[in-house]
């Protein structure tokens, strides 16, 4: 069940923290500014979290990075793994990403899910689907519906979310991969290197994409010069796909995605290499996007949600993004798509939150990024 000890200090929840993660197990209560909230540990015993997707009941499907699907039911219980998951490549970055359900998951109970696939050249970023059976306990008739081209050798810069947009097309969000040999395939269209893939439920391509029909263009693209994109959201007025992407040394960037725009990695970054030079040829270009909001230092985001609910009235239409880095869930304030104010929470207890969720109670629900992850429930104080 959901633990609730004695409400502490901040100080006293780094020193629990210090001892590792198993000793918080606590309730705890912070302010922000905007009134107190209680941060409660919904579940722990996690290895290594990367995704919440809220089932229609309130339970969660949960990824766990090596390979794993589970259930998270609202008392804090887990299930075992749940059988027919796609065998994963879990080095380095690479493993079980993000869960999506289907738009119609009522009826057809599809769930999506994106993993580092192995196969001929190395591995890539791939997207299975298979239909959840009625007790929980297993992905029936699984089937690899899109994989990223080309396969590579390596272990990083995987991306990705998925994200469903409003007439049921699923973005894919993936990495360049990260070797500087494999970098610049990112301004290149005959790959899926850093790019933003946009398909149909079944795998196929949307006739109206951007790049339908060009012979020097993977149709499946829909946006591109995009380094490694971890954070992913539908913004809740416009449709339009918001994505967040982790900067080298500095430059992570947040941009509203537009069909067939260019996003200028490596040509353009705020960031540099890790080494100290810069990078390309500056932090803009003609023809290319700019980010509406950088973050130098890096935040390290990953996972992101607009804020819809009733439990947070002052937040809502607010953008939350996990931070990896940064240890940080970072609350964003927007005027149209414009940043007009950031803070950041849950940074001392020095977690690194992978996702971010809004559950149907309208709490706020964050994964932690641990060899013993935490599911935390975020709601308000009484």
């Amino acid at each position: 069940m959901v633990r609730s000890i004695l409400k502490a200090s901040v100080a006293a929840v780094a020193a629990l923290v210090g001892a590792g993660g198993a000793a918080f197990a606590q309730e705890n209560q912070f302010d922000t500014e905007k009134g107190a909230i209680l941060v409660t540990v919904v579940t722990e015993g996690l290895d290594h979290p990367w995704a919440i997707a809220f089932l229609p009941d309130g339970d969660m499907l949960v990824t766990e990075r090596p390979g794993n699907l589970r259930v998270v039911k609202a008392d804090g219980s887990k299930s075992e793994p749940i059988s027919g998951t796609p065998q994963v490549d879990a080095r380095g970055q690479g493993g079980l990403l993000d869960v999506a359900l289907d738009p119609d998951f009522g009826s057809n109970r599809l769930v999506y899910l994106s993993f580092a696939e192995a196969g001929e050249g190395g591995n890539s970023t791939a997207v299975a689907r298979g239909r959840l059976s009625e007790d929980r306990t297993a992905l029936e008739n699984v089937e690899v519906i899109f994989s990223q081209q080309p396969k590579v050798e390596s272990t990083a810069h995987f991306g990705s979310r998925l994200v469903f947009d409003n007439e049921g097309h699923l973005y894919v969000t993936m990495g360049e991969r990260s070797d500087r040999q494999f970098r610049d395939h990112a301004q290149d269209l005959t790959t899926h290197l850093g790019t933003i893939a946009r398909i149909n439920p079944d795998g196929s391509v949307p006739d109206d994409n951007p790049f339908v029909g060009r012979s020097d263009a993977l149709p499946e693209i829909y946006a591109y010069g995009i380094r490694n994109s971890q954070a992913a959201a539908l913004h809740p007025e416009t449709g339009v796909l918001w994505e967040i992407e982790h900067g080298p040394r500095g430059g992570d960037e947040l941009n509203i995605i537009r069909p067939g725009a260019n996003y200028g990695w490596p040509v353009v970054t705020f960031g540099r290499e890790y080494y100290g030079p810069r990078i390309g040829e500056g932090t803009s270009a003609p023809g290319m996007e700019d980010p509406i909001y950088q973050w130098t230092p890096v935040i390290a985001p990953s996972g992101m949600i607009f804020y819809g609910g009733d439990a947070f009235p002052k937040w809502q239409g607010n953008l939350f993004v996990g931070g990896l880095a940064s240890t940080a869930l970072v609350r964003l304030e927007l005027d149209g798509e414009k940043v007009t104010h950031e803070e950041r929470l849950l940074e001392d207890l020095d977690f690194r939150i992978r996702d971010v969720a809004e559950g149907p109670d309208g709490a706020i629900y964050v994964a932690t990024d641990e060899d013993n992850g935490m599911i935390l429930r975020i709601a308000p104080a009484e």
